[in-house]
């Protein structure tokens, strides 16, 4: 069985790594970018992803901008988009799916959520 490669897209480092150590140990294979922009020239690529975790709230181009792009591509339309945020109002969820994530989850990540939800059939 090969590893699920996950694509995770945050402008914070931090969250980049406590994601990636937290996938890794749970045999996932990660990439990661800190904005939206150069993840939108990484999947013009043709590296094969399992899913993309997008932090919603980012500077240059945020994920509500973000998501409606990669699902336009042709080569991404299947590809799961989880939503990452850290604004857990109620409508957030509703918004993110709206923009066209598959999923939203909130921080701080809920691993055993988040594992549901890469290991989900969309």
């Amino acid at each position: 069985m090969s590893k699920k490669k996950v694509l995770i897209i945050d402008d914070d480092a931090r969250n980049i790594f406590a994601l990636s150590a937290t996938l890794k140990s749970k045999s996932y294979e990660c990439v990661s970018c800190t904005g939206a922009l150069e993840a939108l020239e990484l999947l013009k690529t043709d590296i094969s992803l399992d899913a993309i975790l997008i932090d919603m709230m980012m500077p240059e181009m945020d994920g509500y901008e973000a998501i409606p792009i990669i699902k336009a591509m042709e080569s991404r339309k299947y590809t799961p988009v989880l939503a990452v945020t850290a604004q857990a109002m109620v409508g957030d969820r509703e918004k993110c799916l709206q923009a066209g994530a598959d999923e939203y989850i909130s921080k701080p990540v809920d691993v055993d959520q988040l594992l549901l939800l890469l290991n989900k059939k969309y």
